[in-house]
């Protein structure tokens, strides 16, 4: 497709971009480039850029913060839009509520509510990634979960370019699933119900958990946080690391000596190598625990 049949995007509120590396747009470091990239300032640019994508049979693809996303080395054809640095609102609405924008960092969102003595965030302190792609994943650690703080979701339909709010008590969520995995709807952002507490004591257990992220996690290589889910029993990082695979590497991607459930990029990984460490992982972890491992990273 020829770069003239992007233009439409340029007369919206918003930054296109063409032939714009995902490799600066993922934790990962890795990937080619995105054939259009638009970033939205508003929910009708967005609508607007969706429906355009749609009448034109233009494949399209909807990005946060790239800390869940492996890319193909080769790019992606068709439309990315980005919500990270477009879609940023950010507001408490009463009564221990916040609605906060899908574009809006989750430790941007945590801080808010520190601000405000409102409680039941601290889990998703150092989660990186987008609000969004939180909603979307039903991201969660250290026995938390974000289904367990929200109230609704704000979607876009791009089918029909009509937005609602949906209930997040109606929808069928649970541990790394929501239906946004596979509904096609493009979520806005989400409201979200805390408690009251007291701001130091929330302060505190955020930095305690940020701590135990620093000395667990290897924060200081690039890469998309946990590769696997975690399995019906047991803990994918510690079969990982009872079949003796930290340290297994293909080229610059290797699974991390500090935690066996992150495979990181040392320094010139491809989607290859990673995909090849994975593989590799997969069945060897297969044949030894008997435990198929599904990944939690997206891959384009």
């Amino acid at each position: 497709m020829s770069m003239e049949k992007f233009d439409f995007l340029s007369s919206l509120d918003g930054t296109l971009l063409y032939e714009e590396p995902l490799a600066g747009h993922t934790s990962f470091k890795i990937g080619g480039n995105a054939e259009a990239f638009f970033t939205p300032r508003t929910e009708e640019a967005l609508a607007k850029a969706v429906r355009f994508a749609n009448e034109n049979d233009i494949p399209c693809r909807i990005l946060g913060n790239g800390t869940n996303l492996l890319v193909r080395d080769e790019g992606v054809r068709g439309l990315v839009i980005a919500l990270s640095g477009g879609l940023t609102e950010l507001s408490e609405t009463g009564d221990g509520e916040i609605y906060c924008a899908a574009g809006v960092s989750l430790k941007r969102l945590c801080t808010f509510a520190l601000e405000r003595s409102l409680t039941g965030l601290e889990f998703a302190y150092g989660i990186p990634g987008s609000v969004g792609g939180a909603i979307y994943m039903n991201a969660g650690a250290y026995g938390g979960e974000i289904k367990n703080v929200l109230v609704s979701a704000r979607v876009l339909d791009p089918k029909t370019g009509s937005i609602e709010t949906l209930a997040a008590a109606g929808l069928d969520i649970s541990y790394r699933h929501t239906p946004f995995m596979t509904n096609g709807l493009v979520i806005l952002g989400g409201t979200f119900r805390l408690e009251k507490g007291d701001e130091e004591t929330i302060r505190a257990r955020m930095n305690e958990l940020m701590g135990k992220r620093k000395a667990s996690q290897p924060l200081t290589y690039p890469s998309a946080g946990s590769t696997f889910k975690r399995p019906k029993t047991g803990y994918a990082a510690a079969l990982i690391d009872e079949c003796g695979l930290k340290g297994f590497s293909v080229g610059d991607a290797e699974v991390s000596m500090k935690h066996a459930g992150f495979v990181i990029n040392k320094g010139s990984a491809s989607f290859d190598d990673v995909m090849r460490v994975i593989a590799n992982v997969r069945e060897t972890v297969l044949e030894k625990k008997h435990t198929y491992l599904r990944t939690e990273v997206e891959i384009w």
